[in-house]
């Protein structure tokens, strides 16, 4: 399920503080994954869904796992096909997860978030909230502003340098996705963090079925960075809200 926001934007640091959703004591740390190359979307659901079923029957630890996908399209359980505009030749994938239609590709990290809840609160909402404090600690370290949004799903960015939108308000992009679906209390599926995509493929679809506002990615706000200090600051602030995690074995 995708839940929408329902708070102003924070500071980062305010965020991961007020938000932990840590696990309860004497829970094993949660494996951290980091997939090589371009995964293919369906070989990321099986591994998701095997792993799911294996944390809740308690015969794996919590995962999360980070990949790049080819670029593709994504339609989630509110998918509208008004809102597929025009693939161009990209593949288009029916998804369990919450939410609308999303791109992938290179240059987006994904993480796939596969935690148990019963080891740490059974509030769906609560853990949105704490992907949401995730993302925008993450983006402080690079001196970006993420903000929520009560209205719009996903973690955004003001640009002021861009004109006004005809209400009058500052121009606004996202940046980050969120979609999730939760079974037997195990969540699966994720976010994406647009580091460096080709943000033209985002001109296929409606993003997440919300019309206009625009999409922009780290590389877009004038930050060059690679996937591995992404990956570096993305470990750090999950375990500030998540708690310990430590490295996992390729599936």
């Amino acid at each position: 399920m995708d839940i929408p926001a329902d708070r102003d934007g924070t500071s980062a640091r305010l965020a991961t503080v007020a938000e932990r959703f840590a696990a309860r004591a004497g829970s094993p740390p949660v494996e951290w994954v980091i997939l090589d190359g371009r995964t293919p979307y369906p070989e990321a659901v099986a591994l998701m869904e095997a792993r799911a079923a294996a944390i809740a029957a308690g015969e794996a630890p919590e995962t999360v796992l980070l990949l790049e996908h080819p670029p593709l399209y994504t339609a989630g359980t509110s998918a509208q096909d008004s809102d597929l505009v025009d693939p161009a030749g990209l593949p288009v994938f029916a998804t369990g997860r919450g939410g609308e239609y999303t791109y992938h590709g290179p240059g987006q990290r994904v993480a796939y978030v596969m935690l148990d809840l019963t080891r740490r609160r059974q509030d769906v909402r609560a853990f949105v909230a704490a992907l949401e404090a995730w993302i925008i600690a993450t983006l402080g370290e690079f001196q970006v502003a993420g903000e929520r949004r009560e209205d719009r799903v996903g973690v955004w960015v003001r640009r002021p340098e861009r004109p006004m939108r005809p209400d009058g308000g500052v121009a606004e992009d996202k940046i980050a996705a969120i979609g999730i679906r939760v079974r037997r209390w195990v969540t699966f599926h994720g976010i994406s963090l647009n580091v460096d995509p080709d943000l033209g493929h985002f001109a296929g679809i409606v993003p997440c079925g919300i019309r206009g506002h625009g999409v922009t990615s780290l590389a877009d706000l004038g930050i060059p960075v690679t996937m591995p200090e992404v990956d570096m600051l993305l470990r750090a602030n999950f375990e500030r809200v998540f708690g310990p995690t430590v490295d996992g074995p390729r599936p």
